[in-house]
């Protein structure tokens, strides 16, 4: 029997943010997890993605090479090299996740832990048995891809976001179901290596979740690059052929049926709570997500749950934040709840998008007077020396007094600019704040003081 203070379910960007805080709190610590460390985001989700993505952006630039007065008459792709790129970087930070561990002291258990009491875990690692006890338990054993009757997955004509980051080659046609962030990065980047890419939502809009001005020209730049888009539009089921794929999808009352190489499922997440004796300690658990409150507290006191086994936001800087109040709260150290009113999202395609906050609409819809300022990237110095003038950024405020609501960017380094915004409506920030803080010139942050002067009719710029 191996005891602890804390034992962590899962590895990933929250189960280790957790044990890492946990022993700087001075619990022993030991994260049990029977892949490599660092989760779906580190080896299958955000890193990988991203690498890839950038690939892509330097495939787009040279193909624009003119623009800069660059000519560049031929060049070579070398997808399989895009590829490794991007599985070299994921493990390259999973090793450093490992040696995190070691400098912390946190004991790595290899296996699947299942609960045998609210104190006492199982842990199989092939025929191997370990018990594993301790005082609290963190569950962090994140989600996987939903399905859907009629949609179910084969791994090479029916795929996942994991299987589509290692295609052998671009296919010739590509049906994603879904238009959220995942089936947006993925149109992005095979669009950009050739593929025909149809790009299918059930909402009627593009990253449906985002404010609407933002999903229009977002469409709008998708359209323009050569991405097929319905929205409004169920898929009824996926019929499988040798080498090809039929999606038969419906859109108000007409019927169509679209073909393929293959279809990419970017429709939602699940918790893993199976299998891991939840129901046999009472761990309450609905529409597949864990229970807990603003702590990460289940109903059974000394369990807590954190990240994508508890449901929406499905984000690895969510997850991370929760293991780091819930490490605090189990060591008794003076902490805060999440802020879920201020949680930065990001879809990595181009041009980017980042937004947190309300939407214009739902500042409406709850009450709010409200004052919306906009800058178009396409009167911003620095976006036309980059040659990036796609998007703009939009603020929303309280009009009586000046209280920053929203922000909603599309367009260069979006993700990167929206935290300003985080930390300023962390801070409570104004519009007064924004408008009268300095910003470099040139840079794209002034998009951000142009915006809060709009809303207030002191634009300057436009």
């Amino acid at each position: 029997m191996e005891e602890y203070d804390l034992a962590i379910l899962g590895g990933g960007p929250g189960g280790y943010v957790a044990a890492i805080r946990a022993a700087q709190l001075g619990l022993t610590t030991a994260i049990i997890d029977q892949d490599k460390l660092g989760g779906i985001c580190l080896n299958w989700g955000c890193i990988p993605t991203k690498a890839l993505l950038k690939n892509a952006e330097v495939l787009d630039t040279v193909k624009n090479a003119k623009y800069f007065g660059i000519n560049i008459p031929s060049y070579k792709v070398d997808f399989a090299k895009t590829i490794r790129r991007s599985r070299q970087t994921s493990a390259r930070l999973s090793k450093g996740i490992d040696f995190l561990m070691k400098k912390n002291k946190i004991t790595h258990i290899i296996g699947r832990g299942s609960f045998i009491t609210k104190n006492k875990i199982e842990v199989k690692n092939g025929k191997k048995r370990v018990a594993v006890q301790a005082k609290y338990f963190i569950i962090a054993t994140g989600g996987r891809p939903k399905v859907y009757p009629g949609m179910d997955f084969d791994g090479k004509l029916v795929i996942s976001s994991k299987e589509a980051m290692i295609l052998n080659q671009p296919p010739e046609e590509m049906i994603i179901v879904g238009a959220g962030a995942i089936g947006a990065e993925f149109a992005y980047f095979y669009n950009s290596y050739g593929t025909k890419v149809t790009l299918l939502e059930m909402m009627d809009r593009v990253l449906p979740m985002e404010d609407e001005e933002v999903s229009k020209e977002l469409e709008k730049n998708f359209i323009k690059i050569g991405i097929a888009i319905q929205t409004s539009t169920t898929v009824e089921r996926i019929e499988t052929l040798k080498t090809k794929v039929k999606v038969h999808t419906k859109r108000g009352n007409k019927k169509e049926l679209i073909k393929g190489s293959l279809a990419l499922l970017a429709v939602g997440i699940t918790g893993n709570t199976e299998d891991m004796g939840l129901e046999k300690i009472g761990i309450k658990i609905e529409k597949g997500a864990v229970l807990i409150d603003d702590y990460g507290r289940t109903n059974v006191q000394n369990i807590f749950a954190i990240g994508d086994v508890t449901g929406p936001p499905w984000l690895a800087h969510v997850a991370s934040a929760q293991g780091h109040v819930a490490a605090e709260i189990i060591a008794g150290h003076p902490t805060f709840p999440v802020d879920y009113s201020n949680i930065p999202a990001c879809t990595y395609c181009q041009p980017q998008v980042a937004s947190l906050g309300l939407t214009e609409a739902q500042a409406r819809d709850t009450g709010h007077d409200v004052k919306v300022g906009r800058f178009n990237f396409n009167s911003s110095g620095k976006a036309m020396a980059i040659g990036s003038t796609h998007g703009f950024v939009k603020i929303v405020f309280d009009a009586k007094y000046g209280e920053l609501l929203g922000c909603h960017i599309i367009g260069a380094e979006a993700t990167e600019l929206i935290a300003e915004l985080a930390m300023a409506k962390g801070l409570e920030a104004t519009w007064d704040d924004l408008a009268r803080t300095v910003h470099a010139h040139p840079t794209l942050s002034e998009a951000i003081m142009e915006a809060a002067l709009d809303a207030f009719g002191e634009a300057i710029h436009q």
